[in-house]
Parts: structure tokens; sequence; C-alpha cells
């Protein structure tokens, strides 16, 4: 046919079939009639023996000229090995993001997303990334391919979060309500989310790098609220209220044993039986955050868990109102039993940065305090709780003590202490010149020599 000019196609006449007219002077480029009368202009090449067929574009947006000069670039690509068919074909093959997600939280729940301690996620741990996706990352990302995201594309999306373009008051469960603010730690934590999303997709061979990588996060305000010694005395005052209240009365118990624990608000509202082992003074929890953990607890703690003890301990420490299930509407409790009260907002995870706080004013060191929140920082748990060691006994009995005291009213003075030896001897007699009446309160702070009270 020669060369394939304007009035070629022009003259291509539709027939029954689609036919193909090639260029004589490009070999590989032609023109297809198709029998419906369109004409499209494509390439035809030979890779890995099989013939590729590669189409340019219709005619009338495509002129020969401009198809050919199309036409011979990618025929120099083949030349050099380049499949351009195949990777068209990819590329419309590429999944979005919400695709990506939906894979990763399958893979989540069937155990083969691994966590901390490169054990499989955690349900807890799951459902939170499921909201995440959700309510941040689909909204704002779910229709883009992966293989298209940039950093760009990662910093825009957490600025997007921060600012609260995602912000919505989200039905959950039947009577569930998930309001979704945003902010610069909702920001930084989802962004860190879709980091691990897009590692996911590179070890799957999805892309090659991951663009979050290298991305600075924005900083947030991290919580350190707590409750000073006044407010403890407050809040006890209406546990005491609500322990009285028989809505109230497993809330209430729940929430004084956070308080004299420091542990997670789950921990003890999951807490069974079987994990309280009041011979050696501590909490074997078979799963928490850090996996499973040894917990030492204070003679406070053990008082109160042994009067509540049933004559066949078994199930839940704190039940609810279904028969071997644990409490399930403690949020609405905690609520409701502080609301139009000088501390009323507070988390019960306040709780566990106060205990943490009085641990520290006590004079306990950050790795006996790790030890008593069950915080995984080398191997100081497991070192202490092998055995579970005396001192660290001790440690729990002194804080569960102090914060005891303070839940029933007492107020401590507390002063620096001297560490010259006339002062200190002044001390010790002082400590243990307590009457009869104060002894049996005051034993449980051992060792004092840090304070005098």
């Amino acid at each position: 046919m020669g060369k394939l000019s304007k009035r070629t196609v022009d003259q291509a006449m539709p027939q029954g079939t689609d036919y193909f007219i090639w260029d004589d002077e490009l070999v590989g480029f032609g023109l297809r009639v198709f029998s419906s009368g369109r004409r499209s202009y494509l390439v035809q090449y030979r890779a890995k023996g099989r013939t590729r067929r590669l189409t340019i574009g219709p005619h009338g947006v495509w002129t020969p000229e401009t198809a050919r000069r199309q036409a011979r670039a990618l025929l120099g690509r083949i030349a050099q090995g380049d499949n351009p068919a195949e990777e068209r074909q990819l590329d419309i093959r590429a999944i979005t993001i919400k695709e990506l997600c939906e894979r990763y939280l399958e893979d989540a729940k069937a155990g083969l997303i691994l966590g901390k301690k490169r054990l499989p996620k955690k349900e807890s741990t799951i459902y939170t990334d499921e909201g995440r996706i959700r309510r941040h990352i689909i909204p704002l990302l779910g229709t883009r391919r992966v293989k298209d995201i940039v950093s760009a594309d990662v910093i825009r999306f957490m600025r997007d979060v921060a600012t609260g373009q995602t912000r919505a008051d989200v039905k959950t469960r039947k009577r569930g309500r998930a309001i979704v603010r945003g902010g610069a730690g909702t920001g930084t934590r989802t962004v860190g989310l879709l980091g691990a999303l897009l590692t996911y997709a590179r070890q799957h061979a999805i892309i090659e790098t991951n663009p979050v990588h290298g991305i600075r996060k924005m900083a947030y305000q991290k919580r350190t609220r707590r409750l000073s010694e006044d407010e403890y005395r407050v809040f006890g005052e209406f546990l005491r209220k609500a322990a009285d209240d028989y809505q109230f009365g497993t809330a209430a118990a729940v929430a004084r044993c956070i308080a004299l624990t420091g542990c997670r608000r789950g921990e003890i509202l999951n807490l069974a039986w079987r994990e309280v082992d009041v011979g050696s003074s501590c909490l074997r929890l078979v799963d928490t955050k850090e996996g499973a953990s040894v917990r030492p607890i204070g003679l406070p703690v053990i008082e109160m868990l042994e009067a509540r003890k049933p004559r066949l301990a078994a199930g839940p420490v704190f039940p609810g109102t279904l028969p071997g299930k644990p409490l399930i509407g403690f949020p609405k409790h905690w609520d409701k039993m502080i609301a139009g009260t000088p501390i009323a907002g507070i988390t019960p995870h306040v709780l566990r940065h106060s205990f943490a706080s009085i641990a520290n004013e006590l004079g306990f060191t950050e790795s006996t305090v790790a030890a008593l929140l069950g915080h995984a920082q080398g191997t100081i748990t497991s070192r202490y709780i092998h055995n579970v060691d005396t001192s660290l006994i001790m440690a729990a009995d002194t804080v569960a003590g102090y914060i005891a005291a303070l839940l029933d009213g007492m107020e401590f003075k507390r002063q620096s202490y001297a560490v010259d030896h006339d002062s200190r001897r002044a001390a010790m007699a002082k400590l243990f010149s307590i009457d009869a009446s104060q002894k049996q309160q005051k034993e449980n702070f051992l060792p004092l020599a840090n304070r005098l009270i």
C-alpha cells in the first residue's frame, strides 16, 4: 500500500470485518479499519515469542504523521527490549488504594500481617486500623492508583487529615457512634498506617519504593494530663458514691482497679480470675498490647480482688450483665460517674498517666515504673518478673498504697530528703516511731527513705 497518508486513510472503507492497512516505509506501523467505520492507528511487534499490538489512537485525534512519529518512538523502545503493550495492560490493571486496603485488611484478619514482636496484629489493632482506613485513607486516596502515589500526595494527605477534611459523625454499631475530628495526632498516626500499607504493597511487588519513607511527620501534643492529689481525693469521693449505686458498682470497681494498678482500661475490663495470682502478688495477663505480661500488684489491689472473689473463681473479674462476659458498658458508666464533677472530661488512661507520675514522684526509677506499667523496654520486665522480684512488689505496694490513701481522702506532707547522716537518722527515727493506729496505714508505703511523711 506504500506510505500511509491522509488520502489512504480517508479512502479506507469499512467491510464486513475489521482489516489492517500496513505502512511499507515504517515496518510495524499500520491502520486498523473497523467494520463500524472507525479507524485507529497502531503498531505491531513480537515480544517473548508472541505478536503484540498496541493502539496509538483514533484517526481524527491523530493524523498519519503524528501517529507515525509516535509509532517510531514506540518501535525504538521495543528495539531496546521494552514491551509497551504489556506495560499498558499492567497499567490498566494497576490496583487502587482502596483495593490495596481491602487486601491488607483481609490478610490482617487472617493473621498474615505481623505487628510488634513479629506476632499477628491483635483484633483491637485491626479494628483501629480499619477505622482509620474507612474514615481517612479511602475517602481521600481510595480512587488513586497505588503506583501513582508520590511523596507530595502523602504530605497533602497528612495535612488534609490534620485540618479536619475528613471530619464526620459516623454511626458504628447498633448504638455506637464515632465522631471523627482529625487533628495533627490523627494525621501523623494515619500516615504511619499508610506507610504500613505501602510497605505491604512493596513486599507484594505492586510498587518498588515506599513514598512515605522520609516524610517528616507533624508533631502533636502528647497527652500529659494527670490527676493532682486534690483531684485524687475528689475522684475517690465520687467512686465511693458510685460503689453504693447498683448501676455503677462494677464500673466504680474497675476504675479503682485501674487507678491502683496503672493497667490499661482493656486489661482490667477483660481481666479473668485465672490471670490473678494472689500468692505471687501479680496479674499474669495473657494478652496485652505488649503480648503476654506479668504485672506486680500492691496489697490494696490484692485485698480489693479478694473481697470480690466468688466461691468458684472463674470467668471475668468484673462481669457484666451477660453470664460469663465482662462489663461492656464501662465507657458510658465512666462518663456518667464523673459528669458534672471537677474532673469531668478525663479518660481512664489519665489514671495510668497519674500512676506513673506518682511512682516517679515517690522516687522509683524509670525501669521500675516501666515494669509496673508493663512497658516493653528491653528485658527489664522479664528480668524483674520471672521470679516476681520482691523489690518490684514492694514498689507496687508503695504506689498502690499511696494512691489508695489519696482516694480515701488522706493528705500527705512531703519534703526533699537530706542526705547527711544526722538528718537521715532523724528521718528514720520519725519513720519508725509512728503510733500503732498510723502504722497499719503507713507500712504499705515502704521504702520511705526518700521522703518524710
